[in-house]
């Protein structure tokens, strides 16, 4: 579905997040950067987490959750469906989970409705659903009105298969809609297998890879094409693993419509969890050592990781940077010159606006840049490709889409009022822009509270660090000598 054009470029929805009330100036670089931000945990994984823990055999400990509006908003949706949640610190990032009962038992209204909103949180928007599915009453879902045109049909068309009763209230395939159990016929499933078409979004294969452990006989699933964002899936594998939950996976030399995964049965193990930090959250604070200069440090990257985010070690090198990691440190540095960049991000699409950031921010000095494999980001929080290349004009700079990415060419930019389109990888972006391009304003930064509360004091808090010759900054405000031993 395309989004209705407006004064923004084609493709680009006028809805804007209420958010901001007056443009927010985006911050120039002043000098080398000298940073250290330490970032909260990764809005993936904390909503894997919470979703496993509030089905888990017993209660949850988890630490270093995210507490955003995506999270909040699980927190709400899990707790229609029957699961406690108890914050241990002032900062509710320590949480004790209790589990739901099976089956689900609904917080139902005096209509016998559970409601659920969604807000603008895809994991939400898809991993509850089938959820719904082994209630003990039908759920309706709705959310923001961004996140009625982002598509829901191929999960529902699978629920369904499986049995779930699926009722459309609006437009067939879009929010909202009904989901309930039917005649149960899911708690009573052996052997269930279904097909999905995960090409719009990988959410599709891990909602119903989620569910599938919850089913008497577990669950076969096959997509029937190519699934962008594989990371997230092998992401959610993971996490089932690592709650006692076996699956098997596709043989590596499956072709797409022939990979088929298969979860066996059984609750989720419950006990400690911790999350790890938001590595594509990390991307626009790393790639601003390369548009300022210096350097810039997240701590308690880890070693291994299914975070899309762990890319950054090998695209922002290719932009112009170096990254170094040691004791836990991760490190980029730049010198303000930055190269353009052929990359086919289809399995890291979340960490195309910085990339693309920095592909326009090369200007002259860089050739042109071609980002491939992520035509799905039409269907995000907003038409990302839309967005990007309409910002982007704004500015100054040559870009258009392609079939599936984008195409920057080198460019002189200067300073242009931004929007978000209530999107917070498009307000980052902006922010980032900012750092190199004079006079660059942006309607909305308070929509990065989607996945990173304390976005602009976070920002601030780096850049004071001009000049400081070493000096850190962030979340806790970490201050003192940058990290010895990590190559300086």
């Amino acid at each position: 579905m395309t989004d209705a054009p407006d004064a923004g470029g084609p493709g680009v929805p006028a809805a804007l997040s209420a958010g901001s009330a007056e443009p927010w100036r985006a911050p120039v670089a002043v000098g080398a950067l000298e940073a250290v931000v330490e970032l909260p945990g990764s809005k993936s994984l904390s909503a894997r987490a919470l979703l496993l823990a509030a089905l888990a055999d017993v209660p949850t400990t988890l630490t270093g959750l995210l507490r955003s509006r995506d999270t909040e908003l699980m927190l709400a949706a899990l707790s229609v469906l029957g699961a406690r949640f108890e914050d241990l610190d002032e900062t509710g990032t320590r949480l004790r989970v209790t589990p739901a009962p099976l089956p689900l038992h609904v917080q139902a209204g005096p209509d016998g409705l559970g409601r659920i909103d969604v807000g603008l949180a895809g994991t939400v928007m898809r991993f509850v659903p089938a959820l719904a599915a082994l209630a003990d009453a039908p759920v309706v879902f709705d959310g923001d009105e961004a996140a009625r045109r982002r598509p829901m049909a191929p999960l529902l068309d699978a629920l369904a298969a499986l049995g779930a009763e699926v009722t459309h209230l609006g437009e067939p395939g879009f929010l909202p809609f009904r989901v309930g159990p039917g005649d149960g016929a899911l708690l009573r499933a052996e052997g269930a297998r279904v097909a999905v078409d995960g090409s719009a979004s990988s959410q599709f294969v891990s909602a119903l890879l989620l569910l599938g452990a919850l089913l008497p006989g577990g669950l076969e699933l096959t997509p029937t094409g190519p699934v962008p964002s594989l990371t997230h899936v092998a992401m959610t594998v993971a996490t089932l693993r690592e709650r006692g939950i076996a699956v098997d996976e596709p043989s590596p030399g499956a072709g797409d419509g022939e990979r088929t995964w298969r979860v066996h049965p059984g609750r989720p193990r419950g006990g400690q969890v911790a999350i790890e930090p938001d590595l594509s959250n990390a991307g626009p604070f790393l790639a601003a050592a390369l548009v300022a200069g210096g350097r810039v440090g997240v701590p308690h990257w880890p070693a291994a990781t299914t975070q899309a985010g762990d890319a950054w070690r090998e695209l922002l090198p290719r932009l112009g940077g170096k990254v170094t990691f040691t004791n836990g440190v991760l490190t980029a540095r730049g010198t303000g010159r930055l190269t353009g960049i052929q990359a086919d991000l289809s399995d890291v699409g979340e960490l195309a606006p910085t990339v693309a950031a920095l592909a326009a921010l090369a200007g002259t000095q860089g050739h042109t840049s071609a980002l491939t494999g992520i035509a799905h980001l039409r269907g995000h929080e907003t038409d990302r490709l839309a967005a990007l290349a309409t910002q982007i004009r704004l500015l100054g700079g040559e870009a258009e889409e392609s079939d599936d990415g984008l195409i920057i060419r080198p460019a002189p930019l200067h300073g242009a009022a931004l929007r978000s389109y209530a999107d917070h990888r498009m307000a980052t972006f902006a922010a980032l822009i900012g750092l190199g391009v004079e006079g660059v304003s942006l309607d909305d930064v308070e929509c990065t509270s989607k996945t990173l509360p304390g976005f602009t004091d976070l920002w601030a808090a780096m850049l004071a660090t001009a000049g400081e010759g070493g000096t850190g900054a962030g979340a806790g405000s970490r201050r003192g000598p940058a990290t010895p031993g990590d190559g300086a």
